[in-house]
């Protein structure tokens, strides 16, 4: 048994964020400045994406985007179930109607053979937000297909995405506006902190304006030799910017990306490779197809309870209690109280999601693992697994 808790996610800060942090401190900018243009520069770049808007998280970016495309009040928009707060708040921000569409049990995705189905029950359709859960894309060509004939916008949220590939495309360049999380646990991290990206120049203005007081473009520089004390405000926006300070940490992260995916890969091919011996007793997650790439963000695994005699809250605690941490993503949107009494859900409404969150455990998979750390894990299922087995 280990002797130090082993926590479920760990961020990898260096030398090198600490080096750009230090700069942009002594820089004397610390809010929205040059800094954050850099890092929107860069990771427009890195998607290949026209344009890319920082912003203080990935619930920011999702909001901005839901306001850019135009939902209002009683508008609906359809998205899964099984996902973060985020998803479904954002669209109440606007007085939108959250509408579930069912997952696939094996991605854990938005069932996107689904979609149709659910849209004759709409009064009102306005968009498609789909979540690419753990860093598996969704099926984006149907989801794009069936938006299209139907006249619908598509927001993606890819807070668990960086880098995930989709048939040969980044997630970033295929919806009309996607939205990244920087948050201390994901694939790169600015502590907290988002990004949207799109092809959209009048998507990308609205976003840049809203995410700052509705004021007129290049707020931000009003402070510089450039700028001037003369403003506009063209709309009740928010307070959504990024700072430099983030920024400074985005741009060093952003460069390492690749160093931290192919250490997240290395750990999630051995925990297939050895979880494979426990297949009685679990299924481990699918990886993506030949021509798409996972982030490997989460590694979620799904319990067979028929093949043991504890349930997944037990399983959880035997972890903890080896000093594994582990967590659970996610709770069904639609079991939750508010959307439960708001919208008189039933948990059986969606069968797919309902059932899979009873059996699902995220493992820790971060690059600042060790092969000892991936080994306890390891070595913390197989001994539950054989213990606890029919």
């Amino acid at each position: 048994m280990r002797s130090e808790f082993l926590p479920f996610s760990s961020p990898n800060i260096g030398e090198a964020e600490i080096a750009e942090v230090v700069e942009t401190l002594r820089g004397g900018w610390l809010t929205t400045g040059p800094k954050t243009r850099r890092f929107e520069e860069a990771f427009a770049s890195y998607v290949g994406s026209r344009h890319a808007v920082a912003v203080n998280s990935c619930t920011a970016a999702l909001h901005l985007a839901l306001e850019a495309i135009g939902v209002r009040e009683g508008d609906e928009v359809m998205t899964s179930p099984m996902t973060f707060a985020a998803t479904g708040e954002v669209i109440r921000y606007l007085g939108g109607i959250p509408v579930f569409v069912d997952i696939d049990p094996v991605t854990m995705n938005i069932d996107a053979s689904r979609i149709e189905g659910v849209l004759k029950r709409c009064k009102r359709p306005k968009a498609i937000l789909p979540v690419h859960i753990a860093g598996l894309a969704c099926e984006m060509d149907r989801v794009v297909s069936v938006a299209a004939s139907h006249d619908l916008r598509v927001v993606e949220d890819a807070a668990h995405t960086l880098p995930t590939k989709y048939k040969g495309r980044t997630i970033g360049t295929i919806g009309d506006v996607t939205c990244f999380s920087f948050y201390s646990t994901k694939t790169i991290t600015t502590g907290e902190g988002g990004m949207a990206t799109t092809d959209d120049d009048r998507l990308a203005e609205r976003m840049r304006i809203m995410s700052l007081h509705g004021i007129s473009r290049d707020a931000w520089n009003r402070y510089t030799e450039a700028g001037s004390w003369y403003y506009e405000i063209l709309a009740p926006g928010f307070k959504y910017n990024m700072s430099d300070v983030m920024s400074a940490i985005g741009l060093a992260q952003l460069r390492r990306a690749g160093e931290f995916h192919r250490r997240r890969q290395a750990i999630a091919g051995r925990y297939n490779d050895a979880l494979s011996s426990l297949s009685e007793f679990l299924e481990t997650p699918p990886d993506a197809p030949p021509d798409s790439l996972h982030a490997w963000h989460l590694y979620i695994i799904k319990l067979k309870l028929d093949r043991l005699t504890i349930d997944r809250r037990a399983f959880v605690e035997e972890m903890k209690r080896r000093n594994i941490g582990c967590s659970v993503h996610f709770i069904p949107l639609h079991i939750h109280p508010y959307y439960r009494d708001t919208f008189g859900y039933k948990p059986e409404d969606f069968p797919n999601a309902f059932q899979t969150y009873q059996r699902i455990i995220s493992l820790p998979l971060y690059p600042k693992m060790t092969e000892a750390d991936v080994g306890s894990v390891i070595g913390g299922l197989t001994e539950i697994c054989q213990r606890h087995g029919r």
